[in-house]
């Protein structure tokens, strides 16, 4: 069984900054990317930032920037530096993780239960 923790959202001013952290734990075999998609309220849930784990990242325009994405691979950990943060930001941050669990089974997407961000003053 796959699980992904994230970790480290919360309340914060305009212009502040949080790190978002995500670990996935479990029975894996291999992780290829990890992610970050968030879901404000009456919206769909968008595309924040992905990485591969050989580097590669990927940011959607509303946060290039601003945020970074980085992993530690060896712990299955995904992070995301949001710095200079807008109201806009604001939604629940979801962590994916596209991985192998058993020799088995095929490659899916796994998905963290959220955590939110709120940009406030």
């Amino acid at each position: 069984q796959v699980q992904l923790v994230e970790s480290g959202g919360g309340l914060v001013q305009p212009g502040g900054s949080l790190r978002l952290s995500c670990a996935a734990s479990g029975s894996i075999v291999s992780i290829t990317r990890m992610g970050w998609y968030r879901q404000a309220p009456g919206k769909q849930r968008e595309l924040v930032a992905t990485i591969l784990f050989s580097g590669t990242t990927n940011y959607a325009d509303s946060v290039k920037g601003r945020f970074t994405i980085s992993a530690d691979n060896p712990k299955n950990t995904v992070y995301l530096q949001m710095n200079s943060l807008k109201p806009d930001d604001t939604a629940v941050y979801y962590c994916t993780a596209f991985i192998k669990a058993r020799l088995t089974t095929p490659w899916r997407d796994y998905w963290g239960q959220g955590t939110q961000v709120t940009v406030s003053s």
